[in-house]
């Protein structure tokens, strides 16, 4: 088939106009069903809704950030819960996973969202925008795709790369890639990186009202991640670690009145304190008559059995008293162990904030699961409507990479981990005493644990911080030196039967 240029974008794309703030000129963009280059070229308002739409395909990735981040951790595995089974997420945090059962086929869906980054950087030089308005939106698409690939990288391994739109497609053969090395995909992330930063120039600022657009504080942020990555993982060793520290430190000593972390810990995810949240970075964005977070159903209860679980070891009040127009089911839930290891005294505001332990209220009141109320949303007359952000990066990134990159150069990380802590425990908290390395990441983990819950983070930790750290946490019946578990993820037989030039991830 010959590509006719037509560029298309889904009606979730045009979702995410209604959530430009004024700065963005929403006045002057104007939805359309699809989007002809000719027309992005000569039409700004076609072009800026060319950039929009990006975003809008981003968000419909949420699930799948979340997943490969957490669902392999050792936060969900073989919990209490009231309803059968999610089999697919059981099959990530069992680690039931093989070249027969691979849980994201056809690279997770990502190439679709990596077309459209392609495309943007490829038309918008050519549009009729301003320099200053092409050069903030290149900067913001070129972080957003790092992001993507690095997500990749760390999932797959050598993965495709491909940075150049598609133009024109005359036979099916033009579309076999092989696997490009993974030192090639992270040097293609960082130059990425690099871009962003240096289109963004010295502007240091964050997106008005709501914080659903990158910036130049989520180039630095994931700037240090990247490296941190590539440290431990690559051979980059303390070069990178130096690297990460500091552009951490660049993004830390912004702190101030608009870059902080939120007193109230609950603050950052409630959907009605969106605007100018300081400890938000960088996040996906879900509005009440655009689009719902409906990832987290699974973690929820549904109303029939909200009536008969409690939050409290008595009759009453019900789970339905305190939400009453819920829904969902609850089919993912933590283990005993982790419930105790989480509530465990002092007290954590943190974890009040991320779920509540749900039991039956009739004697002798056994725990029959837990209800993540993070992103529980707001209500709109009778009904529950779930429109809090999911969070990319919040300023307690920072505090928590920094301190892992510190202290992977032999340097004192108490200062960031006591930031984290004085929130979450209040005055009383326990200062941090600078170890060794060993203990020190122990600790960073510890908060990680604690602070990312439901965020799509604890997975990324374990592994960023080193193999054993993995094989430590992790429940060795599911994954240890020993076991057949990976890693990396395997391709499907269909992936491989489809294009002849893939070869299958090393040990599958």
């Amino acid at each position: 088939m010959k590509y006719n240029k037509t560029i298309l974008i889904s009606g979730a794309l045009l979702l995410m106009l209604g959530i430009l703030s004024c700065t963005k000129k929403l006045d002057e963009v104007v939805p359309q069903d699809t989007i002809s280059k000719d027309q992005a070229l000569k039409d700004p308002n076609a072009a800026r809704t060319l950039y929009h739409g990006a975003y809008g395909r981003f968000r419909a990735f949420d699930a799948t950030f979340f997943q490969l981040g957490e669902m392999r951790s050792d936060i969900w595995v073989d919990g209490l819960f009231t309803e059968s089974v999610d089999g697919g997420l059981q099959n990530l945090y069992r680690h039931n996973i093989s070249n027969l059962n691979v849980p994201f086929t056809n690279w997770g869906g990502f190439y679709n969202l990596i077309y459209n980054f392609n495309n943007v950087i490829n038309i918008i030089p050519q549009t009729t925008l301003t320099s200053t308005e092409k050069d903030r939106i290149l900067a913001e698409i070129y972080g957003l795709r790092a992001y993507v690939y690095y997500t990749m990288v760390r999932t797959w391994g050598a993965v495709p790369l491909n940075t150049e739109p598609v133009e024109t497609i005359t036979n099916t053969a033009e579309t076999y890639k092989r696997r490009t090395g993974a030192d090639t995909v992270m040097t293609q992330v960082k130059a990425d990186i690099e871009q962003s930063l240096q289109l963004f120039g010295a502007s240091n600022a964050l997106p008005a009202g709501k914080r659903v657009y990158w910036s130049r504080m989520a180039s630095l942020l994931l700037k240090g991640d990247v490296f941190i990555w590539s440290g431990t993982h690559m051979g980059g060793g303390n070069a990178d670690f130096t690297t990460a520290k500091n552009a951490l430190q660049e993004v830390r000593n912004l702190q101030g009145t608009t870059l902080d972390l939120q007193g109230n810990y609950a603050d950052i995810f409630d959907p009605t304190k969106k605007s100018n949240n300081k400890e938000i970075i960088f996040a996906i964005n879900y509005e009440l008559q655009q689009a719902q977070m409906g990832m987290f159903a699974n973690f929820r209860v549904n109303s029939i059995q909200a009536n008969t679980l409690s939050f409290t070891q008595a009759a009453t009040p019900t789970v339905s008293t305190a939400y009453p127009y819920v829904n969902g089911a609850n089919r993912v839930g933590m283990n005993q162990a982790m419930i105790n290891r989480l509530t465990a005294p002092p007290a954590d505001q943190r974890i009040n904030s991320s779920f509540r332990v749900m039991y039956s209220n009739a004697s002798p009141f056994a725990t029959r699961g837990v209800f993540l109320t993070k992103y529980v949303g707001t209500t709109a007359g009778t009904s529950q409507v779930y429109n809090n952000d999911f969070p990319i990066y919040r300023y307690a990134d920072v505090l928590l990479l920094l301190a892992e990159a510190k202290t992977k150069l032999g340097e004192d990380p108490s200062a960031e981990i006591d930031a984290i802590r004085v929130r979450a425990y209040g005055a009383g908290y326990t200062p941090y005493v600078n170890s060794d390395v060993t203990t020190n990441m122990n600790a960073i983990l510890e908060e990680y644990l604690k602070e990312f819950i439901g965020e799509g983070k604890r997975w990324w930790a374990l592994r960023r911080a080193g193999d054993s750290y993995v094989y430590a946490n992790l429940n060795p019946t599911y994954f240890s030196p020993a076991s057949t578990a990976k890693f990396l993820l395997p391709l499907s037989l269909g992936m491989l039967q489809a294009d002849p030039l893939l070869t299958q991830t090393t040990g599958y």
